[in-house]
């Protein structure tokens, strides 16, 4: 059984996103031929993705398509032409808050967009699937740490119910089509390069600029923050291994060909902590002004990561300072902040 995936060619759908991008990079690292498609929209400013883009284009193992993928037939037409061994799709419409005010698009890029993707797989069989969920499916639910056999039932987003709505899609298209799927429920991932709608990400821009920064529900949240090298250690090895027999890791159902996996930290910190530890690595005192909970968003998340640990025998555990401090150091260069 190979344990790289060098020679193999991987269809990673939102290239120029944050995980699509790191994947990409890994996977080129790694000896595999990618072939990468993004609609690069404007969620937020394009011009970070198109520098993700930019460190990805000079390998020759690389190419890039923009694709809309919620656009009938686009995705399956580069699925087909392309041939690709693997498929990972990162591609979606992200953002808890965004999709209150823009549902339509969430629909689009997530629910008609997944459809495109298991459309492609069952015109184009490939040997794994792999896409990404999100911790939001687990809503309301107060019983931690989340496990991936809890019921999923109270979602208290738009986005949370898109990604819950995935997994049951991938569920479905595995029994009737077999086709063999993973999804991941991907808990906070931060990291160098990251998405400015995220707090590591507001908050570090805040602090640098002296603008007032908004702590939710006083800081009594707490997040299982993922450092974003660690979420592609685990997507790699995830897609070397479809899933393969009835009672492994992971299964939702045994005679059914699909696994969902939680991708965490398996330490939630405190908000309030974590603005002490950016306000210590960027050298500033935040103009911190205290908010209610938004809605759509959860009081804490923390990921159980014992299915994922047996199956591949990794989980993520880069401790929070040391990964933002990388992703300071980042800011400050990309910034050109001394």
């Amino acid at each position: 059984m190979n344990h790289t995936l060098a020679g193999a060619h991987v269809l990673v759908t939102g290239a120029a996103g944050f995980i699509g991008a790191a994947l990409c990079q890994r996977l080129l690292a790694e000896g595999a031929r990618v072939t990468g498609c993004d609609n690069i929209n404007a969620y937020y400013d394009p011009a970070l993705k198109h520098a993700r883009l930019d460190l990805l284009r000079p390998n020759p193992n690389f190419a890039f398509h923009r694709v809309e993928l919620s656009e009938a037939g686009a995705l399956a037409s580069l699925w087909r032409d392309s041939k690709p061994d693997y498929v990972v799709h990162l591609g979606a419409q992200a953002g808890v808050r965004h999709s209150i005010e823009r549902p339509r698009a969430y629909a689009a890029a997530n629910l008609d967009g997944f459809l495109e993707v298991l459309e492609a797989a069952r015109e184009t069989p490939v040997r794994h699937l792999v896409y990404a969920s999100s911790s939001s499916v687990y809503g309301a639910n107060t019983k931690v740490p989340f496990s991936e056999r809890d019921p999923v039932e109270q979602p208290v987003s738009l986005y949370a119910a898109t990604k819950r709505a995935n997994e049951l899609m991938a569920q479905t298209y595995a029994h009737l089509y077999r086709i063999p799927a993973t999804g991941l429920r991907f808990f906070t991932v931060y990291g160098p390069m990251g998405r400015p709608d995220m707090a590591y990400w507001g908050f570090t821009s805040a602090l640098f600029s002296g603008a007032p920064v908004q702590v939710f529900n006083h800081g009594n949240v707490w997040r299982d923050f993922t450092y974003v090298d660690e979420i592609v250690e685990a997507i790699a090895r995830l897609t070397l291994h479809p899933p393969a027999e009835p009672d492994e890791p992971g299964r939702v159902a045994p005679a059914t060909p699909h696994r969902i996996f939680n991708i965490g930290n398996d330490t939630p910190v405190k908000v309030d902590d974590f603005l002490k530890i950016l306000e210590r690595l960027t050298g500033r005192t935040a103009n911190r002004q205290d908010v209610p909970m938004q809605p759509g968003d959860v009081e804490r998340t923390w990921a159980d990561v014992s299915a994922l640990r047996a199956a591949i025998g990794f989980a993520p555990r880069t401790p929070l300072e040391e990964g933002l401090k990388r992703f300071v150091d980042w800011y400050r260069e990309y910034h050109q902040i001394r």
